[in-house]
């Protein structure tokens, strides 16, 4: 089976501290990820989790912060708490370019078998996209607008 290596890049009128948080800032990610919150305290080690905003959250990814450089790289081990054994990498790579910033999004390292590929390709242009918007006139898309 061939490993896929999704990259994305995209170019975002805000600062690389700001992307940083939108990032890794439950409060931001809400608003941009379908109402979806990135959690953790975010030193490389340390688990991480992508969860709803309920009382009782539940969990939708889940994995360890690889590497942690703020405001410039954040890598992470992605995986479906349902299957722990299907876990992949996503890397961000931030820079900043006079008044923008790039950032790439590398989802790779996936497992032999893996179904993972698949379920975040459609996804991260929609999450991408949800988040540029939101940094730059301070509300996101409907990121899974369409989607069932």
């Amino acid at each position: 089976m061939n490993k896929p290596e999704l990259v994305y890049t995209t170019y975002i009128r805000t600062t690389p501290e700001k992307l940083w948080e939108a990032i890794t800032q439950p409060e931001f990610t809400r608003e941009y990820w379908g109402g979806l919150a990135n959690v953790s305290d975010w030193a490389t080690g340390s688990p991480w989790q992508h969860v709803t905003n309920d009382s009782t959250p539940e969990v939708y990814i889940t994995g360890k912060v690889l590497d942690n450089t703020p405001p410039k790289r954040l890598v992470l081990s992605w995986a479906d708490p349902d299957a722990l054994d299907d876990e992949s990498r996503v890397t961000f790579e931030i820079e900043a370019i006079n008044d923008i910033v790039r950032l790439v999004v590398t989802h790779d390292h996936f497992v032999e078998g893996s179904t993972m590929a698949d379920k975040v390709s459609s996804g991260w242009p929609r999450v991408l996209s949800s988040m540029k918007t939101f940094l730059e006139t301070g509300v996101g898309l409907n990121a899974f607008a369409g989607c069932q």
